[in-house]
């Protein structure tokens, strides 16, 4: 008997009645009465409690033919034994509730006199509550053959295949044809060795070994689609790497999910031998087996999360009203905005808006508005800029954090990749994980300016456009962007012009709806002010338990409230505070017009386009938003372009050229250096700026004098900047 089983291994997953006294058993033909019964008889009213007001599965019936959506909860609630077998047994009990919803619909039919039924019925199952393993690090060896629920984002699609149900065989020598079932998800079927029929009449095996040839025509076919869930990155334990698992879904669930769509799904855990599971001497590893998920549900999140939720109880509902309607909310909000950080009260009124968002906008063209509102924060090192990323990826339900030095075009918007197959599949990047969310990006500057270009349709049509190796499609990516970044010289330096301080393209600029220039001010009152706020932090960190509770319980509560107004409120613009925003807006650009005219023809750093107009319109919204306001009056408009005129127009007229007036010695001055500056380097020559400041500095010109008359001559267009500022270039 030795080597009977080498190359695989027989097993039957049959279910004993008493081989545990703890799970309960029932019969196939009592369960597939039970679920009859259950889709017969069970009721709900309007709102999804039991009662005797709308017969919930008999009437999806009747409106549905081929696909119908089950609340394993109602199952339970029905007949606590029969959701228990669903719940213990599905692979088992999933086809007796499918043959139950098949049956009911052909003796419905009947009565009609309807004789088209259907030949095929697929079950969805959805849980209104949360069973079983919460997260994908929770399953463990003893739910295989389990029913699961894992939620997660799809962060890749296989193709369309197609799997054989069954398939029909035919012997080559006496024609004999032969069906043979294949095993559901990665089974596959068995194929005999040797034909029976001939052994029928007693005499012998005359058609040889392997006679069986398969019929393509006369087989069974289904679609099955391989995703692969990752786990959402807010749900990731800090350190460690997301993980991940392969979901199979066939027939009606096929092509319905793109990448970094979040999803919650419900299915069967299973397992299934790999290729190379073997050892190389052949021995062991046959019982190593990879985990698979082989879906029998799947909910899309909307907004961050799935239709069952989030819920929100009647006592939170009224608190949130309650809250809404204090006076000075906006302040009360701004306060909870990184408390541990001092100062910044623009930058905190910005990040709020960030987090609470616009409201998206859907045109009679078809074509979208986004809502979502991006914020960049350039300036000094140490004025916090991190930590507000921190508190932001943090806060938002929905959050990606990553830096600017580390992140690459694929790595934020998708990726084709090849798997072992050979195919082509897309992988999703931070933008695409982060929909209905918040990228914080640290390190903007250090991003190689390719990389940052293929951010720019993210930013504003929120969509990522693929077309490769094939593959043709469109991601959403409607996320809110707060970026930080540090001038090209590391500091913000009052010599430079806006340009120079700010080395991003204005495409790139255009895109951001508040930009701040956090500068490190040196002034005594204030050092002492923020040491002495460092210093509390430092020292009050972590010596009560109960103040750390009422933190964790603002926190908490400000995630839920920021959750809530994004999912009940969507403000729209009134008439009269439209009409005050255009003014403003004609106001500003006909400013920058003007400065633009009156410094030589100097365009400003930052761009003041129509972009800007919907800034100031995202802005007021999430104002609004914040009060759980349906209208934005002209209190909220005022108070979005106070704060775009703190941040956008501040750097606009940010510059070292702004204001300066020479007398006639340091024109003559000026004029000195800039002549022996032209000795030194020829039209269409390159030269070190390190070098050349330092060769004028040893004939004793003055370092400052050297860099302004450097940066005049930049400004006039007679030299230029390149390679980061590290050489000059004569142009004239």
């Amino acid at each position: 008997m030795s080597g009977f089983d080498a190359g695989w291994v027989a097993y039957s997953n049959q279910s004993r009645p008493g081989a545990d006294d703890e799970v309960p058993y029932l019969e196939k033909h009592a369960a597939q009465a039970k679920f009859h019964e259950f889709l017969r008889t069970f009721q709900t009213d309007t709102e999804g409690q039991q009662s005797s007001e709308v017969y919930k599965y008999s009437d999806a019936l009747i409106k549905d033919k081929s696909r119908l959506r089950v609340d394993l909860q109602d199952v339970k609630l029905f007949d606590p034994d029969l959701g228990a077998c669903l719940q213990r047994s599905p692979a088992e009990y999933l086809p007796l509730l499918e043959a139950a919803a098949l049956e009911r619909i052909q003796r419905t039919d009947r009565q009609d006199g309807d004789n088209q039924a259907p030949s095929d019925l697929q079950v969805f199952l959805h849980s209104s509550a949360q069973f079983g393993p919460s997260s994908m690090r929770e399953l463990m060896s003893s739910h295989v053959s389990q029913l699961v629920m894992i939620p997660g984002i799809v962060t890749h699609a296989a193709t369309r295949k197609h799997k054989a149900t069954y398939i029909t065989l035919e012997c080559k020598t006496c024609h004999t044809i032969k069906t043979v079932t294949c095993k559901p998800g990665v089974g596959g079927a068995m194929i005999p060795r040797m034909c029976d029929a001939a052994t029928l009449g007693g005499e012998g095996n005359t058609c040889g070994q392997d006679p069986f040839i398969i019929l393509p025509s006369r087989s069974k076919y289904v679609d099955q689609q391989q995703l692969k869930l990752q786990e959402r990155p807010e749900a990731v334990p800090t350190g460690e790497l997301p993980q991940s698992m392969t979901l199979i879904v066939d027939r009606h669930l096929v092509g319905k999910i793109s990448p970094g769509t979040r999803v919650t799904a419900i299915g069967i855990y299973s397992i299934y031998q790999t290729k190379d599971a073997k050892s190389k001497d052949g021995k062991g590893g046959i019982a190593i087996k990879q985990p698979y998920l082989r879906v029998v549900g799947l909910e899309q999140d909307i907004e961050g999360d799935a239709h069952n939720s989030p819920t929100f109880t009647m006592e939170e509902e009224a608190e949130f009203k309650a809250f809404a309607a204090q006076p000075n909310l906006h302040e009360r909000i701004f306060a909870k905005v990184a408390p541990n950080i001092f100062g910044h009260a623009d930058i905190k009124k910005a990040v709020a808006c960030l987090l609470f968002g616009g409201a998206r906008k859907r045109m009679p063209d078809g074509t979208a508005r986004r809502g979502d509102i991006n914020v960049l924060l350039m300036g000094d090192p140490s004025t916090a800029k991190s930590q507000f990323l921190k508190f932001a990826a943090k806060t938002a339900p929905i959050s990606v954090y990553t830096s600017g030095k580390g992140s690459s075009a694929a790595g934020l918007t998708a990726t084709v990749v090849k798997d072992s197959s050979g195919e082509f599949f897309l992988e999703g990047g931070a933008m695409v994980l982060a929909d209905n969310g918040v990228v914080c990006i640290d390190e903007f500057d250090k991003m190689r300016p390719e990389d940052r270009v293929a951010i720019h349709e993210a930013m504003e049509q929120q969509t990522i456009s693929i077309a490769k190796a094939g593959i043709t499609t469109m991601l959403k990516s409607r996320t809110s962007v707060l970026a930080a970044a540090n001038p090209p010289s590391g500091r913000y330096d009052d010599m430079k012009t806006a340009q120079e301080n700010i080395d991003l393209q204005t495409t790139i600029l255009s895109r951001f709806d508040l930009i701040f220039i956090v500068k490190d001010e040196r002034s005594m009152d204030r050092d002492k002010q923020i040491a002495r706020h460092v210093l509390n932090v430092h020292k009050n960190a972590g010596a009560a338990l109960e103040v750390d509770e009422e933190e964790k319980k603002e926190e908490e509560f400000l995630k839920r409230y920021l959750e809530y107004c994004r999912v009940k409120c969507s403000p729209r613009l009134t008439q009269r505070a439209a009409a005050n925003l255009a003014s403003d807006y004609v106001e500003i650009r006909e400013e920058v017009r003007q400065r633009a005219a009156g410094g030589e023809g100097e365009m400003p750093a930052v761009p003041i386009t129509v972009r800007q107009l919907e800034a100031i319109v995202r802005i007021s919204e999430s104002l609004a938003r914040m009060q759980l306001q349906v209208d934005v009056t002209e209190a909220h408009v005022q108070q979005a372009m106070d704060l775009f005129k703190a941040s956008t127009m501040d750097a606009v007229r940010a510059g070292a050229t702004e204001g300066l007036v020479f007398t006639e010695d340091q024109k003559a001055e000026m004029h000195h250096v800039q002549v022996q500056i032209k000795r030194r380097v020829s039209i269409g020559g390159f030269v070190s700026e390190s070098k050349l400041v330092h060769e004028l500095v040893r004939v004793g010109l003055n370092d400052s004098l050297i860099r302004r008359a450097l940066l005049y001559l930049v400004t006039c267009g007679e030299f230029e900047y390149r390679k980061e500022r590290r050489l000059i270039h004569r142009l004239q």
